[in-house]
């Protein structure tokens, strides 16, 4: 059945993290040889990891494949990723999908992400359910397509028992487009403004009762958040990879939990 014309829209930190020992730092050198979970303790593992998913189309060019054949290998990845967190006992894990600002993209590009993410979802939400995930949707929901959007609903209710791993979904997301939404509740709500504080405005989030991420991994080389979780992505530790997204595995987000744990955060002390 023939797809409806695509409309586009008009338009307090977390406890610090210890240093890393010198027999953290010896463990760290044979982490290819020894299992994870032997060296490093729950409390050293990031309660919300924030991933920037960068390079889909640059490793489909590599491998002369079609950017929607890179964004396929991209939700290839995702599904590997997921198992593989929920092992590892990591309670939120928000992957950036789609930007508002991808909405610059070719109306074939952007269709066709939609279509993966409903054909996705639809095919995956059994799997995600028995694994214990809950998925949120952070975005505009009201700005994607109709199949799109019954697509995550129907996700959202059948996954909300899931207490292993919360996944939250930014798609059709942007952190500046997340504070004016925040603030437009905060009005509506009629909160006056000496009461406006901190607290006031992560309570108006997406996230609202989620710890903000600890955090934050780019692939694909990039050094910039590029507007995700810009409020919540304050005080996370950032780390960028190289590989490019459908090629960012187990291993490599091992290795970003190892060097998160090797980290000293002070927050301003």
């Amino acid at each position: 059945m023939a797809r409806a014309p695509l409309a586009r829209p008009t338009d307090a930190p977390p406890i610090a993290h210890r240093a890393a020992s010198d027999a953290l730092e010896e463990e760290r050198a044979s982490a290819s040889r020894t299992p994870l979970e032997l060296i490093l303790s729950p409390d050293e593992l990031p309660r919300h990891v924030a991933v920037i998913m960068d390079g889909n189309r640059r490793w489909a060019r590599r491998n002369g494949l079609t950017e929607l054949e890179g964004h396929a290998a991209g939700v290839e990845a995702i599904r590997a990723l997921l198992k593989h967190v929920v092992r590892r006992g990591v309670p939120i894990l928000s992957l950036y999908a789609f930007s508002r600002e991808n909405w610059a993209r070719s109306d074939a590009e952007v269709s066709g992400l939609f279509t993966l993410l409903e054909h996705t979802i639809r095919a995956e939400t059994d799997e995600l359910r028995a694994q214990g995930v809950r998925v949120l949707l952070l975005g505009r929901l009201g700005e994607l397509p109709p199949e799109t959007r019954s697509s995550i609903a129907e996700a959202l209710e059948a996954t909300a028992g899931g207490t292993r791993l919360t996944l939250n979904i930014a798609f059709n997301y942007a952190g500046r487009i997340e504070l004016v939404d925040a603030f437009r509740r905060l009005a509506a709500s009629r909160v006056p403004a000496d009461e406006i504080d901190e607290a006031a405005i992560a309570a108006a989030l997406y996230t609202a009762g989620q710890p903000d991420p600890d955090l934050v991994i780019r692939t694909g080389g990039e050094q910039r958040l590029s507007n995700f979780l810009i409020w919540q992505s304050a005080y996370a530790e950032f780390y960028s990879s190289d590989e490019l997204w459908p090629d960012f595995g187990p291993d490599a987000f091992d290795n970003a939990l190892l060097e998160f744990a090797g980290r000293t955060r002070r927050f301003g002390r």
